[in-house]
């Protein structure tokens, strides 16, 4: 009987044992895994695949960061995942298993009903990905409709759950409002709630905070990191940051023109880099420092900006009041020639407006803006004109604000034909 007891007692333990390692296996074990990917370019370009034969796993619960410059094949692996690749690249093989499910070898319909429910993505410019016809309440609605989850009801209260949930002021109020309205911390964190409106188990982020400031951007990897850990999602984080893997990896793949040349744990990769290419992008990361700078006191005004005002405002509807929000209050500043002036401050804090304002593309409500004396503000269209070859401006947004139906050598050559003619 001792011995019986002996023997039942050493089992349960040892089922104990197997069930927490089982369950441990399982929660680090795989949970989509890339095979011998290769993506083709078209011809003509600089080389021959976006991607080639990347391999890597993304496991249960796990942040896995894809690191690389601009080029290097870090979004063409997220869309390939999620279906979205352009007509002009074509996987030519490879594997692309979620659940030891082949992605790439699934139905357009197969793989839609999984987009969004199992597999859903963060795009990287929030501006261009959302509707501007529709209200962010109504987007985030139309993706729980398109997979028939939950009643009208439902949806509604789903709505308000999001917006809370990634830390928007006034959901009843915001979900009424359209993306242009919105600062871009408040449509990233649109983004991020239409992607977990039907709670996926996956999630890429293709480089979300790319064109925020650092305040919001910090706010961002919070949000997601504490989504991820509260909901147990895997997450593939996109980015060419080195500050953004430290904040929220767990694990590293570093990209170089397509191939992967390095991976392993965050902080191998961080603190001992093998790979010259990881070592070049870690030494490259800015940082804070004291440069000593010629004084240019004696150099001539080139702009001055005197006690310039702007608000925007918005008329109330039946249901809603009207709104005054102040971009600009009282900012005079002066630049001479050959200075740099740094700009700072939060999203929404009126960067973007003072900008926009002194080029002209937003009206000021009051003030002067002086340019080699001369007020511009008050000029008309014609006689401002010869001077914007002058004053120029490089947007947030070069997607947005370059024009799809033309190539890059007609649109670098439209502003000479202009000032030539």
């Amino acid at each position: 009987m001792v011995y019986l007891s002996r023997f039942l007692f050493a089992r349960m333990l040892f089922s104990q044992e197997k069930a927490q390692y089982g369950k441990s296996a399982e929660e680090h074990s795989p949970l989509l895994r890339v095979r011998q990917l290769s993506v083709a370019l078209p011809a003509g370009m600089d080389r021959q695949f976006a991607v080639e034969n990347l391999s890597f796993d993304l496991a249960a619960g796990e942040i896995l960061c894809i690191i690389g410059e601009s080029g290097s094949g870090k979004s063409v692996t997220a869309h390939a995942a999620m279906g979205l690749l352009p007509r002009a690249l074509r996987i030519t093989s490879g594997e692309i298993l979620l659940r030891d499910k082949d992605l790439l070898t699934l139905t357009p319909d197969a793989l839609r009903q999984l987009q969004g429910r199992t597999l859903a993505i963060i795009f990287q410019d929030p501006l261009s990905a959302l509707n501007p016809l529709m209200t962010i309440g109504a987007q985030i609605m139309e993706v729980m409709q398109a997979h028939n989850v939950g009643d009208a009801l439902s949806q509604r209260q789903k709505v308000l759950s999001l917006l809370h949930e990634v830390g928007l002021p006034e959901p009843a109020r915001i979900q009424h409002q359209y993306p242009f309205r919105l600062s871009g911390g408040q449509r990233q964190r649109v983004m991020i709630a239409m992607a977990l409106a039907l709670d996926p188990d996956v999630l890429i982020a293709d480089e979300p905070t790319t064109a925020l400031d650092v305040t919001t951007q910090a706010q961002i990897l919070k949000l997601i990191r504490e989504l991820q850990q509260r909901k147990g999602m895997s997450v593939m984080f996109i980015t060419h940051d080195f500050g953004v893997v430290e904040e929220i990896a767990d694990q590293v793949i570093v990209m170089e023109k397509g191939r992967m040349v390095e991976s392993g744990p965050a902080q191998q990769v961080l603190r001992h880099p093998q790979h010259p290419y990881s070592r070049q992008l870690i030494a490259a990361v800015p940082r804070l420092h004291k440069q000593a700078r010629a004084r240019r006191d004696k150099a001539p005004q080139v702009l001055q900006v005197k006690n310039l005002f702007k608000t925007y405002r918005s008329d109330g509807g039946w249901f809603s009041r009207s709104r005054e929000v102040t971009a600009l209050n009282n900012v005079s500043f002066s630049l001479r020639k050959g200075e740099t002036l740094g700009i700072v401050g939060e999203s929404g804090s009126g960067k973007s407006s003072l900008g926009r304002v002194l080029l002209k593309l937003l009206p000021a409500d009051s003030g002067e803006v002086l340019f080699d004396g001369r007020d511009i503000l008050p000029m008309n269209e014609n006689a401002f004109r010869p001077l914007r070859r002058w004053i120029q401006m490089v947007f947030q947004d070069p997607f947005a604000s370059l024009n799809p139906r033309h190539t890059i050598g007609t649109i670098l050559s439209a502003g000479r034909w202009r000032w030539a003619a």
